[in-house]
């Protein structure tokens, strides 16, 4: 990328232009997106992700319709155009909900800074600056609308793209019980052996306990933080997230220095959600955020699953209740998520099956044999054709056949059943 200075006055001609233009032409704002990430539009990306909050339809319309220059410049005068303005009104007035657009642009605008200053603070710090139109950008998040992130801080060896090609997220509690953070482990582990990647939130419970199992089977995770990626939370990680770093990424949508907030931590879960396949849910309260992401999960139309737990334990409500509503399958190994998130026909489960028993092997009349054969003494073959109700030559040529396999032995007293066939 060309080092060219970015002008950072307001009403610079560049933003005024783009302005201007859109104004006159009506949503042009993709051709901002198409023509790729130049100097300028990572720079004016890099201010909005400043500005506006992650998950900000608005700004992601004003983007859509002015581009990332012509969004930030107005975002930065505080002042939008006023045909945007006028269909954001009518946009709000239709879903019956309170918009103050006047707040909501000064609200932009107070929190301008240059953004030279957090593009070079992020690089200083390890992370790499990833906008839509990078090789490295992982388009299902465009499935996203208007909502879809403005950009992502990427802190890690791994390709974000190449990494959420074949990816599963694996959420759940935060207060875990020992058996949620064992299965999520042991899940994550298999699913990485078998190439697929991890994504969760890097929290306590059942996020950590995923990283940890997918980082066992060698496999690259991603953790999607509520804060900068220069920002360890929680600090207690601080050793799980170096290990991610070396064998994945760690990705934010906030510039560095952020620290995260409740509201935050539920934005993030939309690119949880966007960046799999599929989410599997291993353990969720009631009022959990991890059904959070799974809400997403489900108005993405993505696969969502989750994993069953005693009845008794309130951590497992939130999975049942997703089961009963219909909109989660449960899943009970990693195989049936495979089965759900990978190719039809290649990935398909093995069909669990009980224990195969040497009589499974039997037909009916020979089984009936069998099991009219009493369990202690013996008894002849006219008895025992009369208690399984066959022709007496059938019931002698089923005891020859169950003789010679080892199920019964003929004794002075009759046929008697070996002790091996009791059982």
């Amino acid at each position: 990328m060309e080092a060219t200075e970015f002008p950072t006055a307001a009403g610079a001609p560049v933003g005024d232009a783009l302005t201007q233009a859109a104004d006159a032409s009506g949503p042009a704002g993709d051709v901002g997106d198409a023509a790729g990430s130049g100097r300028e539009e990572r720079l004016a990306r890099v201010a909005i992700m400043r500005m506006a909050e992650a998950g900000d339809a608005v700004m992601g319309r004003l983007i859509a319709r002015y581009g990332p220059v012509g969004a930030m410049e107005q975002a930065k005068r505080g002042v939008l155009a006023p045909g945007f303005a006028r269909d954001e009104r009518d946009r709000a007035e239709d879903s019956r909900r309170h918009l103050d657009l006047a707040r909501h642009a000064a609200a932009w605008a107070a929190r301008y800074t240059d953004p030279a200053g957090d593009l070079a603070q992020g690089t200083q710090r390890g992370a790499r600056l990833v906008v839509p139109g990078d090789v490295e950008w992982p388009t299902q998040l465009d499935d996203l609308g208007d909502a879809r992130p403005f950009g992502l801080w990427v802190d890690g060896r791994a390709n974000l793209r190449f990494s959420c090609l074949r990816s599963v997220s694996v959420v759940g509690a935060r207060a875990a019980t020992a058996y949620g953070t064992t299965v999520a482990a042991e899940f994550a582990m298999s699913l990485g052996g078998r190439g697929w990647t991890v994504i969760s939130g890097g929290a306590y419970g059942i996020d950590g306990a995923a990283h940890r199992g997918a980082l066992a089977s060698g496999t690259p995770t991603i953790v999607v933080l509520a804060c900068g990626t220069d920002v360890c939370y929680p600090s207690a990680h601080e050793d799980l997230f170096r290990a991610v770093r070396e064998q994945g990424v760690v990705v934010s949508e906030w510039p560095p220095g952020a620290h995260p907030t409740r509201l935050r931590f539920l934005i993030r879960n939309r690119v949880i959600a966007a960046l799999s396949r599929g989410t599997v849910v291993v353990q969720a309260a009631a009022r959990s955020g991890a059904l959070n992401t799974a809400t997403h999960a489900w108005s993405l139309n993505r696969h969502l699953m989750a994993v069953p737990g005693p009845i008794t334990t309130e951590v497992s409500t939130g999975c049942h209740v997703l089961i009963r509503q219909g909109k989660a399958v449960c899943v009970t190994a990693p195989e049936e998520i495979i089965e759900l998130v990978g190719s039809i026909g290649d990935d398909l489960a093995p069909e669990r099956r009980g224990p195969v028993r040497p009589r499974d092997g039997l037909n009916d009349e020979t089984r009936r044999v069998l099991e009219a054969i009493p369990a202690r003494g013996a008894t002849g073959p006219a008895a025992i054709a009369v208690a399984a109700g066959v022709d007496i030559g059938t019931a002698v040529a089923c005891l020859g056949a169950l003789a010679a396999a080892g199920f019964v032995e003929n004794v002075d007293r009759g046929w008697r059943l070996r002790p091996a066939a009791r059982q």
